[in-house]
């Protein structure tokens, strides 16, 4: 059982969130600014909106986050990304793992998330 969760546009044929597992689960895809000139900061804070957006589609916030996968095209801007990460999760981050990677479209960072969801 899946059920896609569509918000804004997206530039490939993916979904950005699927609720799955009996919808236990949503799998946020990947998240990238639009901002292409902004700074790793602005990047990360506009990704991070992005799933937050998607998770209230599916009537799920922040705290739901479980698993969160972080791909930095540069990373030794970790640290600038964790600063504004850190403003999303609070005391009790989710699980989460940091690779630097290419990424498309010229982007800085994009974030992925797996949250569970209410019941």
């Amino acid at each position: 059982m899946k059920k896609s969760i569509k918000v804004g546009e997206t530039v490939g044929p993916y979904s950005p969130g699927i609720i799955a597992s009996g919808e236990k689960f949503i799998f946020v895809s990947g998240q990238v600014a639009t901002n292409r000139e902004a700074d790793i900061a602005q990047q990360t804070e506009e990704a991070l909106n992005k799933i937050k957006d998607i998770l209230k589609e599916a009537n799920a916030t922040m705290e739901n986050v479980v698993k969160v996968t972080v791909l930095l095209a540069d990373i030794n801007e970790f640290s600038r990304m964790n600063e504004v990460y850190q403003t999303f999760f609070g005391s009790d981050p989710p699980a989460r793992a940091t690779f630097q990677v290419g990424l498309p479209l010229n982007a800085k960072i994009e974030i992925e998330a797996i949250a569970v969801l209410n019941s």
